[in-house]
């Protein structure tokens, strides 16, 4: 097991961290370890950390929790994926309030080339779960990953048409893998850890409460190429989800239905709202996202022309060690540089068009 895995828990722990000041503590300190090392007058120094945050970081109790959780995931063969870590999902790097930790149970890649998301109501009719049915069937030939969040309605007929038609199917949920919700589910769960998986960013033992699926519906989000609503009234979760991908830069696709069947009135809002393109089947789908004649192309290694300073050469060779973009945290890290001096050589490399600036922080050459 990874030795620093009870500071990369641990610093989900802290009171008052989120995930985008957790990320702004590793970056400054040079690690995750290096947090809970760090003096607390050095710490109350970074960004948005004051000194009952910094006070809170150098409690050890946080740190035995994270055992205790490290013990679970031994027991129970589950697999932390760190923000980090090279199979933490990319996607989900690329959005800034990406969870730090994701605690994942099953045997899909999370980084594949195609995933859709599909969500919808939890009572759905049923000409919506032939639509789902349907439009999976549809999508079997591209091999895409199926992803939704294992509730009652469009979510669950989404998981078991992927299953039917022999895709890979994963199932975001907004509790710990300690339990299942709903459990009625649950051996539709089990049958998706043969060919997909469990994903949660909370810990066992979480409360159970409303306000974890927003946060829930941000990681389907973030996971997907596309957010596909199926049928959903005009609010609830599923349009939650859509307006968190649609703020991640995610395509949005929706089902249109009548003006006045109230399980397609938020549909229609986000086809209104120019949120979302209209979908009749996946063919639609395939073609919004270009996966029609889809082939990997490899590009020709560009010969650098600019004099580079050896910091900067640094940051080059460090982003030619890797095929897919890079958070600049993993950067900073990597390259052992401040925040303050990569950020000025990442403006001036982009300027001369060595490097390129991608959504989420993320850069490549």
């Amino acid at each position: 097991m990874d030795k620093d895995l009870k500071y990369k828990i641990g610093i989900t722990l802290i009171p008052g961290v989120g995930h985008v000041t957790a990320k702004t503590l590793i970056s400054y300190c040079g690690s995750v370890e290096a947090v809970f090392k760090e003096k607390a007058k050095t710490l109350i120094k970074i960004p948005d950390v004051g000194e009952i945050t910094a006070k809170a970081i150098i409690n050890q109790d946080i740190l035995e929790r994270a055992e205790k959780e490290i013990e679970f995931i031994e027991k129970n063969n589950i697999t932390p994926l760190f923000y980090l870590d090279k199979k933490y999902p990319l996607r989900l790097k690329q959005c800034d309030d990406g969870p730090v930790m994701l605690y994942f149970k099953g045997n899909a890649d999370l980084n594949t080339a195609r995933i859709v998301a599909i969500v919808g109501t939890r009572n759905a009719t049923i000409y919506g779960k032939k639509l789902t049915e349907d439009l999976v069937k549809g999508l079997a030939p591209t091999g895409a990953l199926i992803v939704s969040g294992l509730a009652y309605g469009i979510d669950i007929t989404g998981h078991k048409a992927a299953l039917d038609y022999g895709l890979p199917t994963v199932g975001v949920v907004a509790h710990g893998l300690d339990k299942l919700y709903p459990p009625d589910h649950y051996n539709t769960a089990q049958k998706m850890l043969a060919n997909g998986g469990i994903l949660t960013d909370f810990l066992s033992d979480s409360e159970m409460i409303p306000e974890n699926f927003p946060k829930r519906n941000r990681i389907i989000a973030g996971l997907a190429d596309a957010v596909i609503v199926v049928e959903s009234k005009v609010s609830g979760g599923s349009l939650i989800t859509a307006d968190i991908a649609f703020s991640y830069s995610r395509e949005v696709m929706a089902f249109p239905g009548k003006v006045d069947d109230i399980q397609s009135q938020g549909c229609n809002k986000l086809i209104q709202q120019n949120k979302a393109y209209l979908i009749n089947n996946a063919e639609d789908v395939i073609k919004y996202l270009g996966w029609k004649d889809d082939k990997a192309k490899t590009k020709p290694q560009t010969k650098l022309l600019l004099d580079l300073s050896p910091e900067q050469e640094t940051i080059v060779n460090t982003l030619k060690t890797v095929h897919s973009p890079m958070h600049i945290d993993d950067l900073a890290i990597q390259s052992k540089l401040s925040p303050g001096i990569l950020s000025s050589h990442l403006l001036t490399l982009e300027f001369a068009g060595v490097l390129k600036s991608l959504p989420g922080k993320m850069y490549s050459l």
